[in-house]
């Protein structure tokens, strides 16, 4: 057995501490094979537990879809318009209840899920406590089934995330796998929320983990395709919206379309700064307050809703109403600023639930008010208006959450239609330059600071400059000396230098190094053949490269060669630590 099997034995039978776990380690060999896990490699092992993890994400993402219609159903009954008081009374009471719950039992489940996920990565090991899990479930389903103007996604990626984090410590992981266990089942969570597996993989590397390798992605990818697969076998593989056909007919629509980019990205703005104002002022008042806060919020959605009952809850099926011109461009207007309204008191107040869907119905709103507006001053386009509230909700994604990469792609995959992708991307860049140079905090960002964590933002670490190795190197103080070239030759050039080391370069492109005593104090004759008589491989580099390269590969050297991409053997410059690290003090004083 070599050790890997050993060690991957070894942490499977650990794990099987009691006969319940045991017999399902059992079972679980049985069904991988003769072999089984003992001759897994941890890496392959970890592949085969992010399928798991997506199975048992979507089961629980399909129950907590099943829970928030149930509770709707229930509370508000099955009609789009509640009746008076009943669309009043039930927010109102649900949001007291809400907040005895979570303030006396769990503390844990408040805010989105994004943010939870996040520290539970880099701050907590990948840890999230098994009643987050529970209570993110239960008060996630009666807040968004009574009303509170938020949605399933970002709830199901944190209960996929803390089913993720609760396998890996049965399992007993390690610590780097149980930190990276948490975006496996984010990315399930998500993936079955939205039936969109693509979507769910680009968020949770754009947004949650923030960086790519092959380790990663792959168990990413499978959790999140399972994870669908699971959902679509229950539910049906529907999409979440009946998307008109669409192509793009005149090169004039794409004005219209950065209208909408424009109109959103102002939109994004506004729900921002609105969250940013009310968030701490409700916190900052007296604990007591708590206890009602999600409660108020309740009842001035309620009122809001006696006219206009579809900022309740996620709203799907009025975004669908939307994409079909079941409205006028001045109420789809009005839509989407009430519909900030209540997100932002919903949020507020304290009550579990997440953004993502306010995002999309505020977006499609707007789409919706401006390709209506744009027909009837430009009817001869004839844009159908699903496909503005389509772009629109992308837009939104893309200037509320600024994650520009997942909001085109999550609109492909919903519309499965390329011809859409200009439009997308045209309104999708708009809004994320607005509130990118408006708003310069993104909102998670911006909410888990207001929480006391200094989580990192991937955003600006995507906005750091990236110092390479062209930027520190010098040219050369002295040419570099040749395999071929004599002893006697290396010598003359270090009495007529001052250099202290000095680059040879061997045939096929490889390099050597050698230091000044060196050639000076050796025993050999002036004729020796320099490649002879120096052996040791230096690491070289290209101008192209980080410094971080440079940095991990200069080690102990005094200096390093960098060379032509074209031609090995041609010297560019060279680099040493002392550039290295002055670089990097120039460009930390001035921020550039």
């Amino acid at each position: 057995m070599s050790p890997v099997e050993r060690n991957v034995d070894t942490m499977v039978e650990g794990a099987a501490s009691t006969p319940v776990r045991r017999k399902y380690f059992d079972s679980l060999r049985r069904m991988l094979g003769t072999t089984g896990l003992v001759s897994m490699r941890e890496e392959q092992f970890f592949l085969v537990l992010a399928i798991i993890i997506g199975v048992f994400a979507g089961l629980c993402v399909v129950l907590f879809r099943i829970a928030i219609e149930t509770a709707r159903i229930y509370l508000l009954g099955s009609s789009l318009r509640p009746g008076f008081p009943r669309v009043v009374l039930v927010p109102t009471l649900a949001g007291l209840v809400l907040a005895f719950l979570v303030i006396r039992f769990f503390p844990r489940v408040r805010g989105s899920g994004v943010n939870q996920t996040k520290a539970a990565l880099y701050i907590y090991d990948g840890y999230i406590a098994p009643d987050t899990i529970i209570g993110k479930f239960l008060l996630c389903a009666l807040a968004i089934g009574s009303g509170q103007s938020l949605g399933p996604e970002d709830p199901s990626l944190q209960i996929g995330a803390g089913l993720a984090s609760s396998l890996g410590r049965w399992l007993k992981l390690s610590r780097e796998r149980l930190r990276l266990i948490a975006p496996v089942g984010a990315a399930a969570g998500l993936a079955a929320a939205f039936n969109s597996p693509i979507t769910a993989v680009l968020f949770v590397i754009e947004e949650v983990i923030g960086r790519w390798s092959a380790g990663i992605l792959g168990a990413v990818v499978l959790s999140a395709i399972s994870s669908v697969v699971v959902e679509r076998w229950f539910l049906g593989d529907q999409a979440l919206f009946r998307v008109p056909t669409y192509h793009l007919a005149h090169v004039g629509e794409l004005l219209a379309y950065a209208a909408l980019g424009v109109v959103g990205g102002v939109a994004s703005l506004v729900f921002v700064k609105a969250l940013h104002w009310v968030r701490p002022r409700l916190r900052a008042l007296p604990s007591w307050t708590q206890y009602f806060q999600p409660a108020l919020a309740g009842l001035i959605i309620g009122i809001i809703a006696i006219r206009f009952p579809q900022v309740m809850g996620a709203g799907y099926e009025f975004m669908d109403q939307a994409m079909h011109s079941r409205y006028t461009w001045q109420l789809l207007a009005g839509l989407a600023g009430l519909k900030i309204l209540a997100t932002c008191l919903s949020f507020a107040s304290g009550t579990p639930g997440g953004l993502f869907a306010p995002a999309l119905f505020i977006g499609a709103m707007l789409g919706g008010s401006v390709g209506l507006a744009t027909q009837q001053l430009f009817p001869q386009l004839q844009v159908p208006v699903g496909a503005y509230a389509l772009v629109g909700m992308g837009t939104l994604f893309a200037g509320l959450l600024r994650v520009p990469m997942t909001s085109v792609f999550m609109i492909l995959e919903i519309s499965g239609n390329y011809s859409i992708i200009l439009p997308v991307i045209v309104s999708n860049t708009i809004a994320y330059f607005i509130s990118r140079t408006l708003q310069p905090t993104p909102i998670f960002d911006d909410l888990s600071r207001q929480d006391g964590l200094d989580l990192p933002s991937l955003e600006e670490e995507r906005e750091l400059a990236v110092l390479k190795v062209e930027d520190a190197m010098h040219a050369p103080l002295v040419r570099p000396l040749l395999a071929e070239e004599s002893l006697g030759t290396a010598r003359a050039l270090a009495h007529s230098s001052e250099a202290e080391f000095f680059l040879v370069s061997l045939s096929g492109g490889a390099w050597s190094g050698v230091s000044r005593d060196t050639v000076l104090r050796n025993g050999f004759s002036d004729d020796v053949p320099l490649g002879s008589v120096f052996a040791p491989r230096l690491p070289y580099l290209y101008p192209d490269q980080s410094l971080d390269t440079a940095l991990r590969a200069i080690q102990d050297w005094p200096i390093l060669p960098v060379v032509h991409r074209a031609n090995l053997r041609q010297l560019v410059g060279t680099i040493t630590l002392p550039d290295i690290l002055r670089t990097y003090r120039q460009t930390n004083l001035t921020g550039e």
